[in-house]
């Protein structure tokens, strides 16, 4: 419908409502990272990764509310892990790490002696320096 002054227009501005999904918690802004989800009949509280839709049953929480979270007397809060996020590293992984810092940074004479004999040189290779290594270039 038209009227003098042009077609009419939403009393509500488009740009209101924000694509992101809030936290349920009361006047709580931040972005929501998990889908909380109540098993009534198991007294059970699920709380997994965000949910792909807002359901009107779950509730979507952010990273403080949801760590924070705790379940009335006599329930079981169930925690699922997010399969797509990275596994946190291990304290091997995190050893391998370091040691291939160290045997970078060590000076190409001391790497050598470490490794228990002489170091081949790459003649490709015209300096280097820690991890860094300078070549030639293959025209020459």
């Amino acid at each position: 419908m038209e009227s003098r002054r042009g077609p009419l227009k939403s009393a509500v501005p488009s740009n209101v409502v924000s694509p992101v999904r809030r936290c349920s918690r009361t006047a709580c802004g931040r972005p929501a990272v998990a889908t909380l989800t109540y098993v009534y009949a198991d007294s059970t509280a699920v709380l997994g990764p965000l949910a792909t839709y807002a359901e009107p049953h779950c509730y979507d929480l952010c990273a403080e509310h949801s760590e924070r979270l705790t379940a009335p007397r006599g329930w079981e809060v169930v925690r699922l892990l997010d399969g797509s996020a990275p596994a946190r590293p291990s304290g091997d992984d995190l050893e391998a790490l370091a040691n291939a810092v160290r045997e970078a940074a060590r000076p190409p004479e001391r790497a050598a002696e470490a490794s228990g004999g002489a170091r081949t040189a790459d003649p490709m290779e015209v300096a280097r320096r820690g991890h860094l290594r300078v070549l030639r270039s293959p025209d020459n």
